[in-house]
């Protein structure tokens, strides 16, 4: 008996080191598993890269409409933004007319301002003349009322001093006949 459980002993260690093995090193039913696992993970990788490439064809698509729709915009601004510049540089146009009526009316207002200022030239002239003329005028008239009242003067005192001798006289005169003397 102790043959026997040795023998039985020694048979379980084959099957026991076997499981033990096997435990460490799979079956191919582990790797088929695995592989059937892995081939249905890569089929699902490749429909969902099929389905962003789709997504991504859809969303060029869209982009390029917008994109389109842009342009179209942007053209349609360009135009208008034009029109509006056109029309802007149609009033700078007109104002440039305006500003040149203006300039040209100044440039009379100069002109006239011109003659006046030779006008003005003109009446200062006579009146310095005038003035020179009055100045002389003056001087002549002071000349003879100098003189004049030079001679008013010689002719007030000469009168003055006839009259005092004449009153001398007329005193002497009086007292002449108050005394008797004549």
């Amino acid at each position: 008996m102790e043959n026997e459980v040795k023998q039985q002993e020694q048979i379980k260690l084959p099957q026991e080191f076997q499981s033990l093995i096997a435990g460490f090193f799979p079956n191919t039913k582990y790797f088929d598993s695995r592989f059937d696992l892995l081939q249905v993970q890569i089929d699902e990788s490749r429909r969902n890269q099929e389905q962003i490439k789709d997504q991504l064809r859809d969303f060029k698509g869209d982009t390029d409409k917008r994109f389109e729709q842009a342009k179209d915009q942007l053209k349609d601004f360009k135009g208008d933004a034009d029109k509006r510049f056109e029309q802007v540089d149609k009033h700078f146009e007109q104002v440039d007319k305006r500003f040149e009526q203006v300039d040209k009316r100044f440039e009379q207002m100069d002109k006239r301002f011109e003659q006046v200022d030779k006008r003005f030239e003109q009446v200062d002239h006579r009146f310095q003349r005038l003035e020179d003329k009055i100045d002389n005028l003056i001087e002549r008239i002071d000349v003879k009322v100098d003189s004049g009242l030079k001679e008013n003067r010689n002719l007030t005192v000469r009168l003055f001093t006839f009259a005092l001798s004449f009153s001398l006289v007329a005193v002497v005169g009086m007292f002449g006949k108050l005394f008797g003397l004549f």
